[in-house]
């Protein structure tokens, strides 16, 4: 796969934007980091104190606990809320501490993409608008496309299911509600024994091969890994999801039909990540599947997918990548690299963990007075 190579636009004007309004009151020099407590928190606390921040997790009563295990990975303060949603009451707050927020997946899942695009206005590492095309699989199929990906087949009726299809529900919610059908018949049982008929769902083709998730990091101000866009991509690791029963049902040597009889049903929901490396020679297709959504977000959204995200493959047998989601955030994944994967030694000196990167391009945006350039 490749991709064609595209013009570097001029950086966007900043100052107009309302969180360069809320940046230019901000004492650099006093940032705090913060997120929800949840997902990929430990990391990006424990990487946020290793690049110099303050530290704020905001957490659920009965969530704080996990953090006072973990005494090199704990914020320096908590903000504890009864409801994640309550976040958009305490924004003066967070403003007047000089945060910026880092989402992930539960920040997300929780808070909502609609709505940390139009009601937050604490500065949020990343763009913002790039949650809201990860979120809605209609418009992140046409980002893919665009990019230059291969991308399963998706049906847009029951009626047309030839072969094996994986129903998909919208939202970042780790797989929850995902099942594999058959034909038109294996989809409207299956649909109905969940109660999911009133859900927004996608028809998708199951591509048969082996999955690699592969972490990686844009930066539009540094020039070091992969040209791509105003900057460069780094490969942070790469890792494979475990999906709760369907990853152990096959020891058992059930059927299908011995397992629909006995009432087993079989789950998607991620529950754990493993380490994985892929074939050297593939990595240049990585990298040109990283550079084509990169390049593409800039020309959807501009500025563009800002920081960390995941392309989520499915790898053939012809060795030929199928790419069928992109997470635009940091990813539970990286949770496995905390001192760093079997490739950030080649770019770092230092144990480098993906929340760990984060905070090192805060800090080098705030030094060089870029960092409305990181941050929306």
């Amino acid at each position: 796969m490749g991709t064609a190579k595209r013009k570097r636009r001029a950086r966007p004007p900043t100052g107009k934007r309302p969180v360069d309004r809320v940046l230019a009151e901000y004492d650099l020099s006093k940032l705090t980091i913060a997120t929800l407590g949840s997902h990929t928190a430990l990391q990006i606390f424990h990487g946020a104190r290793q690049e110099g921040f303050k530290t704020l997790g905001i957490v659920l009563p009965r969530k704080k606990r996990v953090y006072d295990a973990f005494p090199l990975a704990k914020p320096d303060e908590f903000l504890t809320l009864h409801s994640y949603k309550d976040l958009i009451d305490k924004q003066d707050e967070l403003i007047a501490r000089n945060t910026v927020l880092v989402p992930h997946g539960s920040f997300v899942e929780y808070i909502g993409a609609r709505m940390i695009a139009n009601e937050l206005k604490v500065p949020v590492f990343g763009n913002k608008a790039s949650l809201e095309w990860e979120t809605d699989r209609a418009i992140e199929r046409r980002w893919l496309k665009m990019a230059g990906c291969r991308v399963p087949r998706i049906y847009k009726d029951a009626s047309e299911i030839d072969g094996p299809c994986i129903i998909k529900y919208y939202g970042a919610k780790g797989g929850k509600d995902f099942f594999i059908v058959t034909n038109e018949d294996d989809f409207y049982k299956k649909i109905k024994r969940r109660h999911l008929e009133d859900k927004t769902y996608t028809i998708q083709e199951f591509i048969i091969g082996a999955r690699y998730y592969h972490q990686m990091f844009y930066s539009p101000i540094s020039r070091k890994g992969w040209p791509a866009g105003r900057g460069a991509i780094e490969l942070m690791g790469i890792d494979r999801r475990i999906e709760s029963n369907i990853d152990e049902l096959h020891r058992f040597g059930f059927t299908r039909e011995e397992m629909d009889d006995a009432g087993i049903v079989r789950s998607f929901v991620v529950t754990g990540n493993e380490p994985m490396v892929v074939r050297e020679s593939l990595l240049d297709r990585v990298f040109e599947m990283g550079q084509g959504v990169v390049e593409t977000s800039i020309e959807l959204f501009d500025p563009g997918m800002v920081g960390p995200f995941c392309l989520e493959t499915i790898l053939t047998p012809e060795l030929e990548f199928y790419v069928f989601e992109i997470s635009a955030r940091i990813v539970a994944g990286t949770n496995l690299y905390p001192l760093g994967s079997p490739y950030t030694p080649y770019l770092f000196d230092t144990p480098m963990s993906t929340g760990r990167r984060v905070a090192r391009e805060i800090r080098l945006a705030a030094k060089r007075g870029m960092l409305g350039e990181v941050c929306s």
